[in-house]
């Protein structure tokens, strides 16, 4: 069963996902405190990150670096679901080492779309 982590400060939002992705057979862990996403991550060793970018203390930008350095997740997929629809900050969660971008609002089916090509290719 792939395991999808979503780390966003916002709860509701990260509910929200976990249904989502509960309804599509996938095994969502959400945490909403950035400065553990690490921490969780290595202990659950999930095989798709879901990442917020407006996030206190360590954005999403940030957190996708620290993934990204740590070499179990060096390749593991990071897309990005944030309100931020702007090129530049599309151009850093690039740069960050992020695999696909999703501005909010987005519909459910785009983000299932990603999610299903991210699990086929591997």
């Amino acid at each position: 069963m792939t395991k999808i982590m979503i780390v966003d400060d916002d709860k509701e939002a990260t509910d929200l996902l976990e249904n989502l992705l509960k309804m599509e057979g996938y095994k969502p862990v959400s945490i909403n405190d950035s400065t553990k996403a690490v921490q969780l991550a290595d202990t659950e060793n999930p095989d798709i990150f879901l990442i917020d970018l407006m996030m206190p203390e360590i954005d999403g930008f940030k957190l996708c670096r620290l993934l990204r350095a740590e070499r179990k997740f060096a390749h593991t997929p990071v897309i990005i679901i944030t309100a931020l629809s702007d090129t530049d900050s599309r151009a850093v969660a690039y740069g960050a080492g992020a695999t696909d971008y999703l501005t909010k609002p987005y519909h459910p089916n785009e983000l299932k779309a990603i999610i299903k090509g991210l699990v086929n290719k591997n």
